[in-house]
C-alpha cells in the first residue's frame, strides 16, 4: 500500500481524497512562468504521483500559463475516475512573468473556459476564486461581484465546487453567503501560522484547508529545530514539516509540489511518518521562533 494511503482521507465537495494530493505549480519554468526545463521530466512526475496514489491535483491555467494544465492532459488524459483536478481563478500573467488581478466577470469566464479546454474536460471539480486584492496575502474587501461571477458559471454546468483562496474570515464568511464553500486555500505552514484558529473553525464546518507554500514557497522552510527533528526521526527536514502539517488537523489536505520524481516520493513517505510528543512539542515551538 502506498504511504498516501496513511494520509487519511478528507470531503472535497462531493469527492472524498486522500489528504496528502500533489501542487503542480513548480511544473512550469522558472517562476511558474514559461515551459518547464525538462518537459519529459514533468510528464514523469506526473504519472509518478498517479502511480502512488495521488488523487487531488492542484492546478491553475495561470501556472505557465496554460502549460501546466496542457501537461496534465498529455501525462494523465483520459483521467482516472477517483482523481480529483482542483484548479484557480482570478489572476493573469503579464508579459513579464508579473501577477495580475483578473476578477471581472469577462476574465472568469474565459479563465474556466481556459481550464476546461487545456485540461480536456467537461466541467471542473473545483474551482478555486483567488483573491488579488493583495497578491501576496489575504486583504480585506468585498468578493461578493466575482464570486457571483463564479457561481453563475457553475449554475451553467461548467463548475461543480467552489473554494476560495488567499481569503479573510470576513470573506470566507461572505462567500458562504452566497454559496456553498468546500474549500479554503491560503499560505499556511509550520512556520506561519495566521491560520490556526480558522482551520479549527472550518473542520468543525466540515470545509477542507489546502495550505499553498506547505514547505515554503519560494523561500524553503529554514530552521535548526526543524533540521534537529528531522535528524532523531532518520527523515528530510520536508518531510517532517509535511507530517506536521498532516498531525495538524483531519480537514488539513496537503499539496506539496515538485519537478522531481525522487523529491515526489520523498514527499509521499512523509505520510507514513510518525512525531512522537517530544518531536510536536519541539515544532509547535516554531511558531514562536
Amino acid at each position: 500500500m502506498s504511504a498516501v494511503h496513511s494520509s487519511g482521507t478528507f470531503a472535497l465537495g462531493a469527492r472524498t481524497v486522500h489528504r496528502l494530493g500533489y501542487g503542480a505549480m513548480q511544473l512550469a519554468g522558472p517562476g511558474v512562468f514559461g515551459p518547464p526545463k525538462d518537459r519529459a521530466a514533468a510528464l514523469a512526475v506526473l504519472r509518478a504521483a498517479i502511480e502512488l496514489g495521488v488523487d487531488h491535483i492542484d492546478t491553475s491555467d495561470f501556472y505557465g500559463p496554460h502549460l501546466t494544465n496542457q501537461l496534465i492532459r498529455e501525462a494523465l488524459h483520459p483521467y482516472r475516475d477517483d482523481l480529483v483536478i482542483v484548479t484557480k481563478i482570478g489572476a493573469r500573467r503579464g508579459d513579464d512573468g508579473s501577477w495580475l488581478p483578473a476578477f471581472s466577470a469577462d476574465e472568469l469566464t474565459r479563465a474556466v473556459h481556459d481550464n476546461l479546454r487545456n485540461l480536456g474536460l467537461d466541467v471542473l471539480d473545483v474551482v478555486n476564486l483567488r483573491i488579488m486584492f493583495d497578491v501576496h496575502a489575504p486583504a480585506e474587501g468585498s468578493i461578493e461581484a466575482p464570486l457571483t461571477a463564479l457561481a453563475e458559471l457553475q449554475r451553467q454546468g461548467l463548475v461543480r465546487h467552489i473554494g476560495l483562496s488567499n481569503v479573510t474570515r470576513a470573506q470566507i464568511d461572505e462567500g458562504r453567503r452566497i454559496g456553498e464553500i468546500v474549500c479554503v486555500q491560503n499560505h499556511y505552514n509550520i512556520a506561519h501560522r495566521d491560520d490556526d484558529a480558522l482551520i479549527d473553525t472550518l473542520h468543525r464546518d466540515g470545509i477542507a484547508y489546502v495550505p499553498y507554500f506547505p514547505l515554503g514557497g519560494f523561500t524553503p522552510l529554514q530552521s535548526s529545530t526543524l533540521s534537529s527533528v528531522a535528524a532523531r526521526l532518520g527523515a528530510t527536514p520536508m518531510q517532517v514539516a509535511l507530517a506536521w502539517l498532516l498531525r495538524r488537523s483531519p480537514n488539513v489536505l496537503v499539496i506539496p509540489g515538485t519537478s522531481s520524481v525522487a523529491h515526489l516520493k520523498e514527499n509521499v513517505a512523509s505520510a507514513a511518518l510518525d512525531l512522537p510528543d517530544d518531536a510536536l512539542r519541539d515544532l509547535d515551538a516554531l511558531a514562536h521562533e
